[in-house]
């Protein structure tokens, strides 16, 4: 409990100032909406990603979000919802989940920042590097069960033997 009532006076450092440089490093397109909110586009083996990043000064944390881009039909979601949940069950970090606004598998991840200065480059590097590969990986089972007729545990287990066969 004394750790609750500690009055912290430093403030973090804004952990989007970092991500610009990172994002700049790799010559990717992006933009700053505001203080708050980032946006880039990553190339990958597969397709483009969309990333976007949102920072929370009052709770101390970054939520990042990387988009597919595959548009999933209406009358496939349901499919899709079950290889997302066998999918999560092999990750340590972040989630895939379904935006229903627009129809499209995300990865999703949050690094809590309490207690800390700051995020280190490495650990912002780390994460959008997880998330590349995540979605790299399953990215030929969402494609499996979307235009292959599969269903999603053969998906999975066809793109984990395509990755398997590729390292």
């Amino acid at each position: 409990m004394p750790a609750l009532t500690q009055i912290t006076t430093a403030r973090n450092t804004n952990p989007l100032d970092q991500m610009e440089q990172i994002v700049g490093g790799y010559d990717w397109n992006f933009e700053r909406r505001s203080d708050s909110e980032m946006a880039a586009e990553a190339p990958g083996k597969w397709c483009d990603y969309g990333l976007f990043f949102c920072w929370s000064e009052e709770v101390n944390a970054m939520h990042f979000t990387c988009t597919f881009d595959l548009k999933v039909p209406p009358e496939q979601r349901r499919n899709l919802f079950e290889l997302v949940a066998l999918a999560n069950e092999r990750l340590w970090i972040g989630h895939f989940g379904m935006d229903l606004e627009h129809g499209t598998p995300v990865f999703r991840h949050a690094v809590l920042l309490r207690g800390s200065r700051g995020a280190s480059m490495e650990s912002l590097e780390d994460m959008i590097d997880i998330a590349l590969t995540e979605c790299e990986r399953f990215y030929p089972a969402f494609q499996f069960v979307l235009w292959g007729g599969r269903k999603p545990a053969e998906a999975l287990e066809a793109a984990m033997l395509d990755c398997a066969g590729m390292a």
